[in-house]
């Protein structure tokens, strides 16, 4: 073994973690967008049902 070994398994360690949380990052954008579409669709419903012909 040498002493660089462990190093390249740390940074590849270190790109495990940077991917996984990118992954997180990208499923909060996710989740945050489609809560505020899921709302912006109700109120939407709010507001055409209170301004419809009746």
């Amino acid at each position: 073994m040498t002493e660089q070994e462990p190093a390249r398994t740390s940074a590849k360690g270190n790109d495990v973690e940077r991917w996984k949380e990118r992954g997180v990052m990208l499923r909060v954008f996710v989740y945050v967008f489609a809560t505020h579409a899921f709302a912006g669709f109700v109120w939407l419903l709010f507001y055409v049902g209170q301004n419809a012909q009746k």
